[in-house]
């Protein structure tokens, strides 16, 4: 397994070269403390709505267990390979690769931590990303292998986590912003997903998983808050299709509100320098107690 380490040379301080990733300016993280916020809906998202911005993306699907970018980019055919090299899948203008394109859909992934190493790092090393201003990495739940593998291969500019308001699921995030602070890397924000639901009927907004948890916690923890992202059919539906909300509905209030977390993560990156995480201790002592009831 790899081992922990609490530095990364460059980590926010600039362009993510490295001899892995050449070509590839910005790398960011996209993780959760927990399974079922919505992480790789809004990832997906994010790729696509900073692609429409002008940007040149590539996703990368870090989640060795359970890879289900493809279906939610709409990519059935495996990418090709050239000279010994993989040539990265694409959809919606975005670049992207996954384990989900070299395992049968049916198949469990049973590894443990170092080949989950190795897969990751061929992700880096054997794929033709080409030049791209920003490289989203869709990380895994929790903080395992592939988090301190990632952090250890390449230097990430940042980190976006996303949550839900309840506190059930805060709990867990604090975990996941620990473990990055704990490397060093930089945290550009977080999100707060499944935030309401509007009855497409009446109006009436419900918030189902309470409300405000996730902007408590940012304020908490002293990182920004980018924003909330409603709850709603259609991004569900957009990811079962491959057809992405930001592509199918584009002037929907979901749509709006990626396309916002879109341009402010690129103002994060390019034009301030992203928040870096409190030291441990008085992190700790911020987050021991509740973000408050909800």
């Amino acid at each position: 397994m790899a081992q922990e380490h609490t530095e990364q040379p460059g980590a926010g301080d600039g362009p993510a070269r490295s001899s892995l990733i050449p070509g590839v300016k910005y790398a960011l993280a996209v993780s959760s403390g927990k399974g079922g916020v919505g992480k790789s809906t809004v990832a997906v998202n994010l790729a696509v709505a900073l692609r429409q911005s002008g940007a040149a993306v590539g996703l990368l699907d870090a989640d060795i267990y359970g890879p289900n970018i493809p279906m939610m980019m709409g990519v059935t055919k495996p990418p090709e390979q050239r000279d010994g090299k993989i040539i990265p899948a694409e959809n919606h203008g975005v670049k992207l690769i996954s384990m989900g394109f070299f395992v049968p859909e049916e198949t469990a992934v049973v590894w443990r931590g170092p080949m989950v190493h190795t897969a990751i790092q061929q992700f880096f090393r054997d794929v033709l990303w080409g030049d791209l201003d920003y490289l989203l990495i869709d990380l895994p739940p929790g903080t395992g292998d592939a988090q301190l593998t990632l952090t250890q291969l390449v230097p990430l500019r940042g980190a976006i986590t996303v949550t839900t308001p309840q506190n059930v699921a805060l709990y867990d995030v604090r975990k996941g912003i620990m473990m990055f602070q704990k490397v060093n890397v930089p945290l550009l924000g977080l999100i707060e997903n499944m935030s309401h639901f509007v009855c497409g009927h009446c109006g009436e907004k419900t918030e189902i998983f309470s409300y405000g948890g996730g902007e408590r916690a940012a304020q908490a923890m002293g990182i920004p808050f980018l924003g909330r992202i409603p709850i709603d059919p259609a991004i569900r539906t957009g990811g079962d299709s491959g057809l992405p909300i930001v592509v199918g509905h584009p002037d929907s209030p979901q749509s709006q509100a990626f396309l916002d977390i879109a341009r402010k993560i690129r103002e994060e990156v390019e034009e301030a320098k992203p928040t870096t995480a409190p030291p441990l201790e008085s992190l700790l002592k911020k987050i021991k107690a509740p973000f408050g009831k909800g």
